[in-house]
């Protein structure tokens, strides 16, 4: 595929998550009914005019509470994937760029953690703290940052040796400057693509996290704890299954794709 299709490709998977992020922060104003009133004359309503994908057991309006989970599925994965970028990104360029202790001491620590399934470490903390959005974020944060921290490492390993850093040391700048003026810019782009593609893979974590019921807790709206609540009578109303899922699975590969897309872009030359 040549560069000028993918960046149209691009674009219009930008513009489909900045749509996706704006409806998530206008949720409040834009849902069409009360997503937490119980109304027992409507229980498990199937889709209608009034309630576009049906109700729940509880009488609440799913399209009004998948809009709200959103807001709370979204933003939640947002704000955590900015952090694990930040502290693993400023832990990668310190390993690659000083190394000596430091650096063994960090890569071990990373070897321990990564010879345990990221989810199942995840669910042992989130057991350990509790159940909430923060101890889930926690929970699913203490493996996060290893991603960016080893892809900045390798990074800084390779451009630390150009000729630029070594005429930025003559010119006796510190080596905090050089990571974050002459290093940082020059690898920000794959970090960059890591992040996006880890937005799909940290919103499931919340889903899966809530759907065992220590992430957020009920009757919050969030997709992975919407999809707990209902699925004890998915023959009844299998709607009230199939909304949270679809908007788990559709986000999560609109985020993959575009990380994809962005992927390819940095590589495609011509």
């Amino acid at each position: 595929m040549t560069r000028i299709h993918l960046k149209k490709r691009f674009v219009l998977l930008l513009s489909i998550a900045g749509v996706l992020l704006f409806i998530s922060l206008l949720a409040p104003l834009l849902v069409p009914n009360d997503p937490y009133k119980n109304n027992a004359r409507v229980i498990r309503t199937a889709p209608s005019q009034q309630y576009i994908m049906g109700t729940d057991n509880y009488g609440r309006c799913v399209f009004s509470r998948v809009l709200m989970g959103a807001r709370t599925s979204i933003g939640a994965t947002l704000i955590l994937v900015s952090l694990t970028f930040v502290v693993g990104t400023f832990i990668g360029l310190l390993c690659g760029y000083y190394g000596g202790l430091l650096d063994n001491l960090i890569m071990r620590l990373i070897d321990i953690l990564l010879s345990v399934p990221q989810m199942v470490l995840a669910i042992a903390v989130a057991g350990i703290l509790g159940g909430g959005m923060i101890n889930a974020m926690i929970a699913l944060g203490f493996t996060s940052w290893i991603l960016y921290a080893r892809l900045a490492k390798s990074q800084t390993l390779s451009i630390k040796q150009e000729e630029y850093i070594y005429a930025a040391k003559l010119g006796g700048h510190s080596g905090l400057y050089i990571m974050l003026i002459h290093i940082l810019p020059n690898i920000a782009g794959p970090l960059l693509v890591n992040a996006t593609i880890q937005i799909g893979t940290i919103l499931i974590g919340f889903a899966g996290l809530s759907f065992l019921g220590l992430g957020v807790q009920v009757p919050q709206a969030e997709w992975g704890s919407m999809i707990s609540e209902s699925r004890a009578y998915i023959q009844l109303a299998p709607w009230a299954v199939m909304a949270p899922g679809a908007a788990v699975v559709l986000t999560t590969l609109l985020f993959n794709y575009l990380g994809d897309t962005a992927r390819d872009l940095l590589e495609v030359k011509g």
